[in-house]
């Protein structure tokens, strides 16, 4: 007997039904242990700290930290723990396990040393010896000499970027130290990725390279007058007003950051990382004589006689224009930011002074002085209703406190005019007051020790630069030239 389709489907329909209750009825795999559990059975380093390496770096974490890597007891698994890996006291038994020569060359370069800055300060203010080192800087608490009042103003308010210290507390500042100040990303003095970058981003460059200094004007940005009325941005692309300590003015970037180059493609390792290092000049890429002689950069390359650079930063391959017009061939001369610069530095009449007195009502409107630490103090001590902060600036080689607060100024701060001069060769170049800077001190009881005694140079402590505010020479470059041989003739007579 056949039986009808739809009982035949009945019959299906509570077969199936039969089946997914059994399906739900059989055990089931064990639940996920919780977090805490998981976390328990764990050893060492992962156990509570998770991060991502790099291939080159992903090894145990003890290799670098040391410590005991299985081992569920903080106080064990941190025995002779390696906080800062990276630091210059540690990184010849740290990273100079695998990089002992790239360790070696870094501890001789200039921007480890920055022996160039730190004598060129101290010799403007009587020094006659060469220190080889900022680590050889003297200490001095109480200055008899403006020298040792120079050195006091260098390890405590000046010197803040150097691989011993990571850097102002400002959100895109703080920073490691050591190796990692260029190979691992901070932000807000919080380390972002543990991956190592084999070469830094412009974000690594501009922890120091900040606050109207070059580097800063590649991204076409000026500092802000220090005085409150003039701080006031009405928009910013930023997560705060001011990342890098002031706000800063938005001007013409350098055209090469608008093509996407970035610091490192022209600025390499050879010439960053060692003291064998020349630095890199426009004729190096743009004069193809010079091109062709000796390729200044790895990643220039030369396809059917068209030269190009790849750009580590947009990844892309850019063509190099080669100087035509006839003015390169007229004013040999005349350095290239002469004509190609589209605006400089140009801070006037830099007033430092040291006050050991706790008064502040004076800077009440100047309580943003591009330091973090003085910043702090200004408007805690401003506040009488909350408890003061000790009156003392940080050393920022040694990391020791002394007494006194050393306050910055300036008489103008001005872009427009890119002032000229003559380098020591004779030749035209794109000029900044560098060294026009005045020292003063005021002591515990009032009492002025040093009153606005400027640097010893000439021509007002004008020095030649390279502003990196690279762009078209315009209508004007002649002009620029003329005006100023005209003024340099009419002085002579």
């Amino acid at each position: 007997m056949r039986l009808p389709s739809f009982i035949l489907l009945l019959i299906v329909s509570l077969v199936s039904c039969s089946s997914e209750q059994e399906k739900k009825e059989e055990p089931t795999t064990a639940e996920p242990l919780p977090v805490e559990t998981a976390v328990q059975q764990k050893k060492g380093c992962i156990a509570c700290h998770s991060m991502s390496l790099d291939p080159a770096h992903s090894f145990e974490c003890t290799v670098c930290h040391n410590g005991v890597n299985d081992s569920r007891e903080k106080d064990r698994a941190h025995t002779d723990l390696i906080k800062r890996p990276g630091h210059p006291d540690k990184i010849r038994l740290t990273c100079g396990k695998c990089h002992q020569q790239q360790v070696e060359e870094t501890f001789h370069s200039l921007h480890f040393t920055l022996k160039n800055e730190v004598n060129l300060v101290r010799s403007a203010f009587g020094a006659t010896d060469k220190l080889s080192s900022l680590t050889d800087i003297p200490i001095n608490e109480s200055p008899a000499t403006i020298l040792e009042l120079a050195d006091d103003l260098l390890r405590r308010r000046c010197l803040r970027c150097h691989p011993y210290f990571s850097g102002d507390r400002y959100p895109a500042i703080a920073r490691g130290t050591g190796c990692a100040t260029c190979h691992l990303e901070f932000y807000e003095g919080k380390l972002v990725s543990h991956s190592f970058m084999k070469s830094p981003g412009d974000s690594q460059c501009l922890q120091c390279h900040y606050g109207n200094w070059v580097g800063f004007d590649y991204y076409g940005r000026y500092e802000h007058d220090m005085n409150d009325e003039y701080r006031t941005p009405y928009t910013t692309r930023y997560d705060y007003f001011r990342p890098f300590g002031i706000e800063f003015h938005q001007l013409l970037p350098d055209i090469h950051q608008q093509k996407g180059l970035v610091c490192v493609d022209c600025h390499g390792a050879k010439e960053l990382m060692t003291d064998q290092g020349v630095a890199i000049t426009c004729s190096d890429c743009h004069d193809k004589t010079k091109l062709l002689n000796r390729l200044p950069i790895e990643a220039i390359s030369n396809k059917k006689n068209i030269y190009s650079l790849y750009s580590i930063g947009d990844g892309k391959t850019h063509p190099i224009p080669f100087m035509k017009d006839p003015a390169h061939q007229l004013y040999t001369d005349v350095g290239c930011q002469v004509c190609h610069a589209q605006w400089a530095f140009d801070d006037q009449e830099t007033n430092l002074l040291r006050s050991d007195l706790e008064e502040y009502d004076d800077f009440s409107r100047l309580t943003v002085q591009g330091s973090f630490e003085v910043e702090k103090i200004l408007k805690n001590n401003l506040n009488y209703e909350v408890d003061e902060i000790p009156h003392s600036m940080t050393d920022k080689i040694s990391g020791e406190q002394r007494p006194g607060l050393w306050y910055k100024g300036f008489v103008t701060r001005r872009w427009e005019d890119v002032p000229i001069g003559r380098d020591s060769f004779g030749r035209l170049q794109v000029m900044r007051p560098v060294l026009d800077l005045r020292l003063s001190w005021i002591d515990e009881d009032d009492a002025v020790q040093f009153d606005g005694v400027e640097a010893n140079t000439d021509n007002k402590g004008m020095r030649p630069y390279t502003p990196h505010t690279t762009g078209k020479a315009g209508l004007f470059y002649k002009e620029r030239i003329d005006q100023f041989l005209r003024t340099e003739k009419a002085s002579t007579l």
